[in-house]
């Protein structure tokens, strides 16, 4: 039953004291406050770093020619390594658990795009079907570049969200034409990609055998993606690969800097390492928050028993209930813990929120930090762990009190 009395009283000692109220309840305030932030900022920073990944396979491999290094077999250091299509079939063949390989390659510099009297400068790539699915570029209008395009070495071209903005604005460019070094494209459809902090999307693609007759790159292979089966780690492939490619090429195995390799596998658990030790760092935050904030609220608590002992000796002495004065001392304790700790939470949320926004307004993420949130739940969680502790805190000495003598009470300084 609401007892109005009870609650004029707790709320009338609460003004008699705001200095110590006000200390208490900042404690609280503060410890969730930040709970909540640590909690945000660091579900943004996982959230940045998984965007810029994009959203392209995690179990995949990246191969890109370099210089040797190391003397081979009576070969000089410093040759120059170059990959050619039949490097593509002899993975194919040789390699066991490759579920996709693709290609890609690139003309050096940024060209010009043409529409007309639009243009852009952008980076125009060759690649197969397959290098779409690792690298994670998604469809948005039109269609991806199918294996058919690049048997009948179709002049065709997919282009990024940002190039197709500049040279077709809002209308689309699907089934029109454009032009790079004087030779035409018909626009088959767009991506999108979030790799990079958006800038895969200021790309344009042709079909790989398209771009290698089309811009005098015959049998020159710059860069080769593989995806792993399931089951096969990223790493077997990555030292399948490497003694083939040393095979073929005439290079120390050993040799780091001949074959530039990207393992996505590894740095994805190298991050997912990381996000496990920030959580662990805001559990280890959190539970210090919350003895923290117990211990604060039984210190004000014992404060407040000894204070209102002689009044507590009056109430026993006028036959008021052991089970009364327990239960006015532990309300005030529940009181000041929940209205400062969903304070606490409300100001934590906001300010993520405001963040996010501002992030919007800015293009969208900073690098490596994008859309920082809180689970509501684990928040709220933590909130009403803390609301109860403080109740078990204010009870301790409230059950120490309600047990003193009322003579003992009436004496006390």
């Amino acid at each position: 039953m609401f007892d109005l009395d009870k609650w004029q009283e707790i709320l009338g000692t609460m003004r008699r004291n705001k200095l110590r109220t006000f200390l208490t309840a900042f404690g609280v305030f503060w410890g969730i406050f930040m709970l909540v932030l640590l909690l945000g900022a660091g579900k943004g920073m996982e959230n940045g770093v998984w965007k810029e990944f994009g959203s392209g396979a995690k179990n995949s491999l990246f191969v890109s020619a370099g210089k040797t290094s190391l003397p081979w077999q009576g070969l000089k250091p410093g040759r120059e390594i170059k990959f050619t299509n039949d490097d593509l079939e002899a993975i194919r063949r040789h390699v066991n658990g490759v579920e996709l390989l693709a290609t890609r390659n690139r003309l050096f510099g940024e060209y010009t795009i043409i529409n007309g009297t639009k243009n852009g400068s952008y980076q125009v790539f060759g690649a197969n079907a397959e290098f779409f699915q690792i690298n994670g570029e998604r469809l948005a209008r039109g269609r991806l570049l199918s294996p058919l395009d690049g048997i009948e070495q179709r002049k065709v071209m997919l282009l990024g969200e940002k190039v197709h903005k500049v040279l077709f604005g809002d209308s689309s460019g699907i089934g029109k034409y454009v032009r790079v070094k004087g030779v035409f494209f018909r626009i088959v459809g767009t991506f999108t990609n979030t790799g990079n902090n958006g800038r895969n999307e200021e790309r344009a693609f042709v079909p790989f055998t398209t771009f290698q007759s089309t811009f005098n790159q015959y049998n020159q292979v710059q860069r080769i993606g593989v995806s792993s089966r399931q089951g096969t780690p990223v790493k077997v492939l990555e030292e399948q690969i490497r003694q083939l490619l040393a095979r073929r090429h005439q290079f120390d195995p050993a040799d780091k800097q001949a074959l530039e390799l990207e393992n996505n596998e590894e740095e994805v658990a190298r991050f997912e390492g990381l996000f496990q030790g920030i959580q662990l760092f805001v559990s280890v935050i959190g539970v210090l928050t919350l003895v923290a904030g117990v211990v604060g609220v039984s210190n004000i608590m014992l404060i407040i028993v000894q204070e209102r002992t002689r009044e507590i000796g009056v109430r026993k002495a006028l036959g008021a209930t052991p089970w009364s004065i327990v239960s006015m001392i532990v309300q005030e304790s529940v009181v000041i813990t929940s209205v400062s700790g969903y304070l606490g939470l409300l100001a934590g949320v906001a300010l993520l929120d405001a963040v996010r926004y501002a992030l919007e307004q800015a293009g969208g993420s900073s690098s490596y930090f994008d859309n920082p949130q809180v689970n509501l739940t684990v928040a709220l969680s933590a909130t009403a762990l803390l609301v109860v502790s403080g109740a078990v805190a204010g009870l301790v000495p409230a059950t120490k009190a309600a047990n003193v003598k009322p003579i003992e009470a009436l004496r006390a300084d």
